[in-house]
């Protein structure tokens, strides 16, 4: 869930910090051009004021063509000092395109581009207008225009033709702050996402821990109730009151039936000793009678299995490093005689490979698998019993050679008074299997099953290799 809320945050994020930076880096290149512009344009007023002294000096009376050229070269020594220091083309036209003064002097008014538009309009008595934005990758210049009046006429033009390589550098080193800025904010942000999202899932995957544990018959497992928004933590509370009251069901359950199995053993134990009573009274070999006192001791079976599987379901483990390989082996070598007494032959594998399990819980788990494996597996074929490490964790794999389970029927087995169509016959209540998974759990192992090839079933029996595995 983090993977999802937290890219979703950032790209958020992202998009109003580009959002705030696009327009402030337009603004910044704007200033940067105004700036640059309302420069030239007090240079062209200037300069203006210099032509137009000469002019006025050319039209006075009394003046000489001598005095005329010092005005003008006068100018023309301002507009060279002005090129040397900025490297700025400037120039002085006479509304007939002449140049009165000009630098460089190999500079003169083109016919057509940029700066014939901008002096064509100046030469309207208007001054040019703000030239298009120049950015950082464009190489344009910058050209204004300023017109020369005298008594309401236009008599000249000042004309500057600025290159833009220092304004677009500034323009750059702007963007460059306002990049670390804007990444300087993303990675606050990002930080800021990660305690969000952190504060925020905290209590989902304390919740989700729980549900876990509970899941797997840690039924004791709560829910903590400590930071994170308001309603995740009246979630874990309600989590909470619903675990209690599954709990309290759960052992309601539990208790009726310990109790009904242990009440009713007595009723059944007179019962089937009355039943052997009346048995003196008929003839030998009854068959009326045999099957009455088989049933009655199938349902004697039943009920201690379900005391059994009451009491592992509310047994605690008693967990301790267990010679995995030797309990196993110890197991084989106490159902080898019932093994070959049906012809079976039960051979074990079993390596010293320690676990952290309840000895007594394992060997009545083992008992009741390698039990079906006999009971399954017909004359002459074998059963195998094998102990290896995984992982985390160690295993008990029991396969035998026989008839096998269906897919369908794979995933039922080891349910509760399960028993497969085809086994209606065999002896037993159904709950041995049920009985094993709950001894196992309570210590944090389990129960599998699957195939075997050719044809039977494999049990795998895992418990974990340390206490925190």
């Amino acid at each position: 869930m983090r993977t999802r809320l937290l890219p979703l945050l950032i790209v958020l994020m992202a998009a109003v910090l580009l959002a705030l930076g696009v327009p402030l880096a337009v603004s910044v290149a704007g200033a940067q051009q105004q700036k640059v512009i309302v420069d030239r344009i007090d240079d062209t007023a200037r300069f203006a004021a210099l032509a137009q002294f000469v002019t006025a000096t050319a039209e006075a009376p009394g003046s000489t063509a001598r005095s005329l050229d010092e005005r003008r070269k006068t100018l023309a020594r301002e507009l060279d000092s002005y090129y040397e220091v900025y490297g700025i083309r400037a120039a002085v036209f006479y509304r007939t395109d002449t140049p009165m003064a000009h630098a460089p002097r190999d500079w003169f008014l083109p016919r057509t581009g940029e700066v014939r538009a901008a002096f064509e309009e100046a030469r309207l008595s208007r001054r040019s207008h703000d030239p298009q934005q120049v950015w950082p990758w464009q190489h344009r210049h910058l050209v204004v225009a300023s017109p020369v009046v005298r008594d309401g006429d236009v008599v000249a033009v000042v004309v500057l033709d600025s290159p833009t390589g220092p304004m677009r550098s500034r323009i750059l080193h702007g963007w460059l702050l306002i990049g670390a800025g804007e990444i300087a904010a993303m990675l606050l942000a990002i930080g800021a996402a990660l305690q969000l999202t952190g504060w925020v899932l905290k209590p989902v995957r304390v919740l989700d821990a729980t549900t876990h544990d509970i899941a797997t018959g840690r039924l004791k497992s709560r829910v903590a109730v400590g930071g994170g928004p308001p309603e995740l933590r009246r979630l874990a509370r309600s989590f909470n009151e619903m675990a209690d009251n599954v709990e309290d069901v759960l052992e309601q359950q539990r208790a009726f039936v310990a109790d009904a199995s242990h009440q009713l053993r007595n009723p059944l134990a007179a019962l089937l000793l009355r039943i052997e009573l009346l048995a003196y009274e008929l003839p030998e070999g009854n068959e009326e009678i045999a099957s009455v006192q088989a049933e009655g001791k199938r349902l004697a079976q039943v009920l201690d299995d379900l005391l059994d599987l009451a009491l592992a379901e509310h047994t605690e483990a008693d967990l301790r490093i267990t010679d995995i390989g030797a309990l196993a082996a110890e197991r084989v070598a106490a159902w080898a005689p019932t093994a070959r007494a049906k012809g079976i032959d039960l051979v074990g594998a079993c390596p010293p490979l320690t676990g952290w399990a309840d000895p007594v819980a394992l060997s009545s788990a083992l008992d009741a698998v390698i039990d079906n494996a006999v009971k399954f597996t017909p004359d002459g074929e074998c059963v195998e019993v094998s102990v290896a490490a995984e992982g985390d964790s160690v295993t008990v794999v029991v396969s035998d050679n026989g008839p096998g389970l269906t897919d369908e029927e794979l995933a039922r087995v080891g349910d509760r008074f399960w028993r497969s169509g085809r086994h209606q016959n065999v002896k037993g209540s159904g709950l041995g299997l049920s009985i094993s998974r709950a001894l196992l759990a309570a210590g944090g192992g389990s129960l599998s099953y699957g195939h075997h090839e050719p044809h039977g079933l494999t049990v795998t029996v895992r418990v974990p290799r340390t206490s925190g595995s």
